[in-house]
Protein backbone atom coordinates (compact mmCIF):
# COMPACT_ATOMS: atom_id res chain seq x y z
CA UNK A 1 0.00 0.00 0.00
CA UNK A 2 1.13 3.10 -0.75
CA UNK A 3 3.15 5.24 2.14
CA UNK A 4 0.06 8.43 1.25
CA UNK A 5 -3.07 6.21 1.49
CA UNK A 6 -1.79 3.91 4.21
CA UNK A 7 -0.95 7.65 6.39
CA UNK A 8 -4.83 8.03 5.46
CA UNK A 9 -5.90 4.95 6.22
CA UNK A 10 -4.47 5.32 9.52
CA UNK A 11 -5.87 8.78 10.29
CA UNK A 12 -9.51 7.48 9.17
CA UNK A 13 -9.41 4.60 11.54
CA UNK A 14 -8.27 7.04 14.55
CA UNK A 15 -11.68 8.98 14.13
CA UNK A 16 -13.67 6.73 14.45
CA UNK A 17 -14.59 4.83 18.20
CA UNK A 18 -15.93 1.51 16.28
CA UNK A 19 -12.21 0.74 14.99
CA UNK A 20 -10.29 2.23 17.94
CA UNK A 21 -8.34 -0.83 18.78
CA UNK A 22 -8.70 -2.79 15.67
CA UNK A 23 -5.66 -4.62 14.71
CA UNK A 24 -5.05 -6.49 11.27
CA UNK A 25 -4.48 -5.99 7.19
CA UNK A 26 -7.01 -3.91 5.68
CA UNK A 27 -8.41 -6.00 2.58
CA UNK A 28 -8.97 -3.47 -0.27
CA UNK A 29 -12.72 -3.11 -2.06
CA UNK A 30 -13.40 -1.83 -5.04
CA UNK A 31 -14.70 1.38 -6.20
CA UNK A 32 -13.35 4.19 -9.25
CA UNK A 33 -13.12 7.32 -7.32
CA UNK A 34 -12.39 6.08 -3.67
CA UNK A 35 -10.57 3.98 -1.89
CA UNK A 36 -12.59 1.41 0.07
CA UNK A 37 -11.21 -1.19 2.54
CA UNK A 38 -12.80 -3.97 4.77
CA UNK A 39 -11.49 -3.93 8.05
CA UNK A 40 -12.92 -7.16 9.84
CA UNK A 41 -17.12 -6.52 10.29
CA UNK A 42 -16.52 -2.97 8.78
CA UNK A 43 -15.96 -1.13 5.02
CA UNK A 44 -14.13 1.99 5.61
CA UNK A 45 -14.41 4.81 2.89
CA UNK A 46 -11.84 7.39 2.19
CA UNK A 47 -13.02 10.21 -0.82
CA UNK A 48 -11.04 9.95 -3.75
CA UNK A 49 -8.90 12.79 -5.33
CA UNK A 50 -11.10 16.26 -6.54
CA UNK A 51 -14.64 14.33 -5.68
CA UNK A 52 -15.09 17.46 -3.14
CA UNK A 53 -15.87 19.54 -6.59
CA UNK A 54 -18.70 17.51 -7.09
CA UNK A 55 -20.51 15.53 -4.20
CA UNK A 56 -22.07 17.00 -1.35
CA UNK A 57 -21.01 14.81 1.80
CA UNK A 58 -23.40 15.91 4.21
CA UNK A 59 -26.17 15.08 1.52
CA UNK A 60 -24.86 12.00 1.13
CA UNK A 61 -24.38 10.97 4.78
CA UNK A 62 -28.01 11.56 4.77
CA UNK A 63 -28.86 9.51 2.14
CA UNK A 64 -26.99 6.24 3.36
CA UNK A 65 -28.35 6.75 6.69
CA UNK A 66 -32.15 6.74 5.53
CA UNK A 67 -31.29 3.90 2.50
CA UNK A 68 -30.52 2.17 5.72
CA UNK A 69 -33.44 2.23 7.58
CA UNK A 70 -35.62 1.47 4.38
CA UNK A 71 -33.85 -1.90 4.44
CA UNK A 72 -31.94 -1.79 1.03
CA UNK A 73 -28.21 -0.71 2.17
CA UNK A 74 -25.82 -1.48 4.97
CA UNK A 75 -26.12 0.08 8.34
CA UNK A 76 -23.86 3.39 8.86
CA UNK A 77 -21.54 3.04 11.44
CA UNK A 78 -19.79 6.61 11.34
CA UNK A 79 -20.09 9.60 8.79
CA UNK A 80 -17.95 12.61 8.59
CA UNK A 81 -18.92 15.02 6.20
CA UNK A 82 -16.11 17.74 6.56
CA UNK A 83 -13.14 14.57 5.40
CA UNK A 84 -15.77 12.56 3.28
CA UNK A 85 -14.79 9.38 5.64
CA UNK A 86 -17.15 6.76 5.90
CA UNK A 87 -17.94 3.64 7.42
CA UNK A 88 -20.33 0.64 6.90
CA UNK A 89 -21.44 -2.98 8.50
CA UNK A 90 -19.56 -5.53 6.25
CA UNK A 91 -22.60 -7.56 4.69
CA UNK A 92 -21.30 -11.26 4.84
CA UNK A 93 -22.19 -13.38 2.19
CA UNK A 94 -22.76 -11.40 -0.98
CA UNK A 95 -22.05 -11.12 -4.04
CA UNK A 96 -20.81 -7.82 -5.59
CA UNK A 97 -22.67 -7.68 -9.26
CA UNK A 98 -20.75 -6.91 -12.39
CA UNK A 99 -22.71 -6.63 -15.98
CA UNK A 100 -21.86 -10.42 -16.66
CA UNK A 101 -23.20 -11.53 -13.40
CA UNK A 102 -26.55 -9.59 -13.97
CA UNK A 103 -26.95 -10.96 -17.75
CA UNK A 104 -25.90 -14.25 -16.21
CA UNK A 105 -28.65 -14.46 -13.46
CA UNK A 106 -32.30 -13.47 -14.11
CA UNK A 107 -32.92 -14.10 -10.94
CA UNK A 108 -30.57 -11.19 -9.81
CA UNK A 109 -32.63 -8.99 -12.15
CA UNK A 110 -35.62 -9.63 -10.39
CA UNK A 111 -33.95 -8.89 -7.02
CA UNK A 112 -32.22 -5.98 -8.18
CA UNK A 113 -35.83 -4.73 -9.37
CA UNK A 114 -37.40 -5.28 -6.27
CA UNK A 115 -34.86 -3.71 -4.01
CA UNK A 116 -35.10 -0.21 -6.47
CA UNK A 117 -39.04 -0.51 -5.74
CA UNK A 118 -38.36 -0.73 -1.72
CA UNK A 119 -36.62 2.55 -2.19
CA UNK A 120 -38.31 4.47 -4.23
CA UNK A 121 -41.61 3.31 -2.13
CA UNK A 122 -40.15 3.82 0.82
CA UNK A 123 -40.64 7.37 3.26
CA UNK A 124 -36.82 8.05 2.62
CA UNK A 125 -36.49 11.64 1.70
CA UNK A 126 -33.11 12.66 0.32
CA UNK A 127 -31.73 16.14 0.91
CA UNK A 128 -30.65 16.68 -2.92
CA UNK A 129 -33.00 16.95 -5.62
CA UNK A 130 -31.44 15.01 -8.71
CA UNK A 131 -31.95 17.04 -11.93
CA UNK A 132 -30.72 15.54 -15.19
CA UNK A 133 -30.17 19.14 -17.36
CA UNK A 134 -28.83 20.56 -14.08
CA UNK A 135 -26.33 18.92 -13.85
CA UNK A 136 -24.59 19.09 -17.42
CA UNK A 137 -24.22 22.01 -16.63
CA UNK A 138 -22.53 21.89 -13.45
CA UNK A 139 -20.28 19.42 -14.68
CA UNK A 140 -19.70 21.70 -17.84
CA UNK A 141 -19.22 24.23 -15.62
CA UNK A 142 -16.64 22.32 -13.73
CA UNK A 143 -14.80 20.88 -16.77
CA UNK A 144 -14.55 24.62 -18.30
CA UNK A 145 -11.87 25.87 -15.99
CA UNK A 146 -9.74 22.05 -17.15
CA UNK A 147 -8.13 21.26 -19.79
CA UNK A 148 -9.92 18.19 -21.26
CA UNK A 149 -12.05 19.06 -24.40
CA UNK A 150 -15.16 17.66 -24.78
CA UNK A 151 -16.11 14.44 -27.62
CA UNK A 152 -17.07 16.62 -30.89
CA UNK A 153 -20.88 16.96 -31.27
CA UNK A 154 -21.17 17.01 -27.46
CA UNK A 155 -22.94 20.18 -27.35
CA UNK A 156 -25.07 19.77 -30.46
CA UNK A 157 -26.34 16.41 -28.69
CA UNK A 158 -27.35 18.45 -25.36
CA UNK A 159 -29.30 20.41 -27.67
CA UNK A 160 -31.05 18.03 -29.00
CA UNK A 161 -32.04 16.85 -25.85
CA UNK A 162 -34.14 19.67 -24.97
CA UNK A 163 -36.94 17.14 -26.83
CA UNK A 164 -36.19 14.93 -23.84
CA UNK A 165 -36.37 17.81 -21.36
CA UNK A 166 -39.85 19.05 -22.80
CA UNK A 167 -41.12 15.51 -23.04
CA UNK A 168 -40.37 14.78 -19.37
CA UNK A 169 -41.34 18.08 -18.04
CA UNK A 170 -44.77 17.65 -19.78
CA UNK A 171 -45.95 14.74 -17.55
CA UNK A 172 -43.25 14.87 -14.71
CA UNK A 173 -43.52 11.41 -12.22
CA UNK A 174 -43.78 12.42 -8.04
CA UNK A 175 -40.07 12.49 -7.37
CA UNK A 176 -38.81 9.83 -4.67
CA UNK A 177 -35.48 8.91 -3.37
CA UNK A 178 -33.18 7.24 -5.94
CA UNK A 179 -29.64 5.54 -6.14
CA UNK A 180 -29.21 7.98 -8.93
CA UNK A 181 -25.43 5.80 -9.64
CA UNK A 182 -26.78 2.20 -9.85
CA UNK A 183 -23.27 1.06 -11.43
CA UNK A 184 -23.55 -2.81 -11.50
CA UNK A 185 -21.33 -2.80 -8.91
CA UNK A 186 -23.16 -0.94 -6.48
CA UNK A 187 -25.13 -4.04 -6.03
CA UNK A 188 -24.26 -6.74 -3.74
CA UNK A 189 -26.43 -10.27 -4.25
CA UNK A 190 -27.03 -12.47 -1.21
CA UNK A 191 -29.46 -14.74 -3.58
CA UNK A 192 -32.33 -13.87 -1.43
CA UNK A 193 -32.00 -9.54 -1.78
CA UNK A 194 -30.17 -7.28 -3.20
CA UNK A 195 -28.52 -4.55 -1.21
CA UNK A 196 -27.28 -1.26 -2.70
CA UNK A 197 -24.09 1.07 -1.54
CA UNK A 198 -22.64 4.15 -2.35
CA UNK A 199 -25.08 7.10 -2.17
CA UNK A 200 -22.46 9.46 -3.48
CA UNK A 201 -24.96 11.10 -6.05
CA UNK A 202 -28.41 9.97 -4.74
CA UNK A 203 -31.29 12.28 -4.70
CA UNK A 204 -35.18 12.96 -5.23
CA UNK A 205 -35.42 11.92 -8.67
CA UNK A 206 -37.73 10.17 -11.41
CA UNK A 207 -37.76 6.38 -10.48
CA UNK A 208 -37.10 5.74 -13.71
CA UNK A 209 -33.76 6.94 -13.56
CA UNK A 210 -32.79 4.03 -11.91
CA UNK A 211 -34.29 1.77 -13.92
CA UNK A 212 -32.59 2.94 -16.81
CA UNK A 213 -29.66 3.75 -15.96
CA UNK A 214 -29.11 -0.05 -14.29
CA UNK A 215 -29.97 -1.53 -17.59
CA UNK A 216 -27.44 0.47 -19.54
CA UNK A 217 -24.95 -0.05 -16.81
CA UNK A 218 -25.71 -3.74 -17.42
CA UNK A 219 -25.95 -4.11 -21.20
CA UNK A 220 -29.76 -5.67 -21.04
CA UNK A 221 -31.20 -6.37 -24.10
CA UNK A 222 -34.70 -6.30 -24.61
CA UNK A 223 -36.18 -9.58 -22.85
CA UNK A 224 -33.38 -8.37 -19.38
CA UNK A 225 -35.22 -4.72 -19.55
CA UNK A 226 -38.82 -6.33 -19.89
CA UNK A 227 -37.84 -8.45 -16.90
CA UNK A 228 -36.44 -5.43 -14.79
CA UNK A 229 -39.46 -3.70 -15.38
CA UNK A 230 -42.00 -6.79 -14.30
CA UNK A 231 -39.89 -7.41 -11.20
CA UNK A 232 -40.41 -3.76 -10.48
CA UNK A 233 -43.94 -3.04 -11.42
CA UNK A 234 -44.90 -6.39 -10.65
CA UNK A 235 -47.03 -6.48 -13.39
CA UNK A 236 -46.41 -5.22 -17.61
CA UNK A 237 -45.48 -1.38 -17.13
CA UNK A 238 -47.21 1.40 -19.25
CA UNK A 239 -45.92 2.44 -22.31
CA UNK A 240 -44.89 5.77 -20.84
CA UNK A 241 -43.25 4.86 -18.07
CA UNK A 242 -41.00 2.02 -20.75
CA UNK A 243 -40.45 4.76 -22.61
CA UNK A 244 -39.25 7.15 -19.72
CA UNK A 245 -36.74 3.96 -19.04
CA UNK A 246 -35.54 3.83 -22.73
CA UNK A 247 -34.83 7.39 -22.59
CA UNK A 248 -32.89 7.02 -19.11
CA UNK A 249 -30.49 5.02 -20.75
CA UNK A 250 -29.13 7.38 -23.61
CA UNK A 251 -29.30 10.31 -20.90
CA UNK A 252 -27.22 8.67 -18.45
CA UNK A 253 -24.63 8.02 -21.11
CA UNK A 254 -24.92 11.82 -21.91
CA UNK A 255 -24.35 12.63 -17.97
CA UNK A 256 -21.70 10.61 -17.23
CA UNK A 257 -19.65 11.30 -19.89
CA UNK A 258 -18.75 14.22 -18.37
CA UNK A 259 -18.22 12.70 -15.53
CA UNK A 260 -15.60 10.61 -16.61
CA UNK A 261 -14.09 13.57 -18.13
CA UNK A 262 -14.05 14.72 -14.98
CA UNK A 263 -12.07 12.18 -13.37
CA UNK A 264 -9.60 12.12 -16.46
CA UNK A 265 -8.98 15.72 -15.56
CA UNK A 266 -8.48 15.35 -11.73
CA UNK A 267 -6.31 12.29 -12.69
CA UNK A 268 -7.92 9.61 -11.30
CA UNK A 269 -5.67 6.54 -12.20
CA UNK A 270 -8.54 3.80 -12.01
CA UNK A 271 -9.46 3.82 -15.72
CA UNK A 272 -8.83 4.88 -18.94
CA UNK A 273 -11.26 7.79 -18.23
CA UNK A 274 -10.71 9.35 -22.06
CA UNK A 275 -11.93 6.14 -23.86
CA UNK A 276 -14.45 5.35 -20.59
CA UNK A 277 -15.78 9.08 -21.67
CA UNK A 278 -15.59 8.93 -25.99
CA UNK A 279 -17.41 5.24 -25.48
CA UNK A 280 -20.28 6.42 -23.51
CA UNK A 281 -21.03 9.08 -25.87
CA UNK A 282 -20.69 7.39 -28.39
CA UNK A 283 -23.15 4.85 -27.22
CA UNK A 284 -25.51 7.98 -26.65
CA UNK A 285 -25.69 9.05 -30.09
CA UNK A 286 -26.16 5.14 -30.85
CA UNK A 287 -29.24 5.29 -28.68
CA UNK A 288 -30.72 8.56 -29.77
CA UNK A 289 -30.42 7.30 -33.85
CA UNK A 290 -32.26 3.79 -32.47
CA UNK A 291 -36.33 4.39 -33.46
CA UNK A 292 -37.17 3.16 -30.21
CA UNK A 293 -35.69 6.30 -29.01
CA UNK A 294 -37.99 8.10 -30.95
CA UNK A 295 -40.94 5.82 -30.02
CA UNK A 296 -40.34 5.71 -26.44
CA UNK A 297 -40.03 10.05 -26.31
CA UNK A 298 -43.39 10.22 -28.17
CA UNK A 299 -44.95 7.73 -25.74
CA UNK A 300 -43.68 10.13 -22.96
CA UNK A 301 -45.23 12.78 -25.07
CA UNK A 302 -48.63 10.93 -24.68
CA UNK A 303 -48.23 10.21 -20.93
Amino acid sequence: MPDDIEIRLGAAIAQVPELRGWSGTPERLGGLTNLVFRLGDHCLRLPGKGTEDYINRSHEAVAARQAAHAGVSPQVVFADPSTGVMVTRFIQGVRTMTPEAFRADPGAVVRAGRALRKLHTSSAVFPFTFELFAMIDDYLRILSGKTVELPTGYCDVVREAESVRAALARWPLPQVACHCDPLCENFLDTGEVVYLVDWEYSGMNDPMWDLGDLSVESGFDATQDALLLEAYFGAEPSPADRGRMVIYKAMCDLLWTLWGLIQLANGNPADDFRAYADSRFARCQALMADPLFAESLDAVRHG
